[in-house]
């Protein structure tokens, strides 16, 4: 049950199963019942999908395609964390570099909207495939790199990956950028709410993906990965990868969805349409992400999956593989 993608899912999928086991065999109401109130219940409301959010988050006129009412409630749910400006940017960038560790704010949001240019690359090259994530497989480098033992996870049994290997990206400055794109998620998060920290309890792993409609590249990244038990607020036993857990459930949890999208390139010129885009995914119970977008056997731990999204190309995955000194690596799995 250490898999990131699937822990909390197979958790939730068992307490759901012995819900629905006991409501069909205590219900005695034929299947073809209908209430005699029915007539009066209230109209159904317009449901959003993952891709209206994606076009909320891409250009003007894909954001004129969803539902006004949609768009609004969707707006209401995003708390961004680089300013978000899709109708005032300049399309005329210059090459950026993410080996400097000491940037300005400034300079950070800049390699969110107009990331280097490897990262440009790979946008490209999956919207240019048409969404086919062996494009993406084929800029990886074949070496299998092992998954050393994170914060005693071994000896609690605890697989944290998809795999018990992971590999790199073939040129380097994508993997520091995925690098990047987690210290800063950890570094802002606090400012909107989002209390995280980079451990295998919390914050260490996203899903790459290609959108459906757009071959937009993104990211959703899932933090507050394996909360503490608690018979009173989290009564829930999510295995192996949990125990030794310090990660409180609270309010903070509505927020643990975090999404990157790459800029959208354009599909008849070598320009750009919209930059980049990070912001969290506010799941409050009575917004709209949590009624339309989180499945109900989840709601309790506020998960949106990445497949919702488009076709899932890897897995990433940010370790510290350090002792007293932490060493935070990139997996890819």
């Amino acid at each position: 049950m250490g898999n990131p993608s699937l822990s909390i899912r197979f958790a939730f999928v068992f307490s759901l199963s012995l819900t629905a086991s006991y409501s069909s065999s205590s219900s005695s109401l034929p299947f073809s019942f209908k209430s005699s109130s029915s007539s009066s219940s209230p109209p159904k409301h317009e449901k959003a999908s993952a891709s209206d959010l994606l076009s909320v988050l891409g250009t003007k006129q894909q954001s004129s395609t969803v539902n006004t009412k949609v768009a609004k409630e969707l707006k209401s749910c995003l708390k961004f964390l680089v300013p978000f400006s899709p109708n005032q940017f300049d399309s005329e960038f210059k090459r950026r570099s993410i080996i400097r560790r000491s940037r300005s704010r400034r300079q950070e949001d800049e390699l969110v909207w107009w990331p280097p240019e490897p990262v440009l690359e790979l946008a490209r090259l999956a919207f240019d495939s048409g969404g086919d994530p062996a494009a993406i497989h084929r800029a990886l480098d074949p070496t299998m790199l092992p998954v050393p033992d994170i914060q005693g996870s071994k000896e609690n049994r605890c697989e944290l990956t998809r795999t018990p290997y992971g590999r790199h990206f073939i040129n380097e400055e994508l993997n520091s950028y995925l690098g990047f794109l987690f210290e800063l998620v950890a570094a802002r998060g606090a400012c909107i709410g989002l209390n995280t920290s980079l451990n295998r309890y919390d914050f260490f792993h996203g899903h790459l993906f290609i959108a459906t409609d757009s071959g937009r590249l993104g990211i959703l990244f899932h933090a507050k990965e394996y909360p503490a038990y608690d018979k009173e607020v989290f009564p829930y036993n999510m295995g192996y990868c949990q125990r030794g857990s310090n990660v409180r459930y609270d309010d903070s949890m509505n927020l643990r969805n975090i999404l990157w999208l790459a800029p959208l390139p354009s599909n008849s010129t070598k320009a750009w349409v919209a930059p980049g885009v990070l912001v969290v995914l506010d799941a409050r119970p009575g917004g709209i992400i949590y009624r339309d977008l989180i499945p109900e056997y989840v709601n309790f731990a506020r998960t949106i999956y990445e497949d919702d999204f488009g076709d899932v190309v890897v897995d990433v995955n940010y370790l510290n593989v350090g002792g007293a000194v932490p060493d935070y690596q990139i997996f890819i799995c």
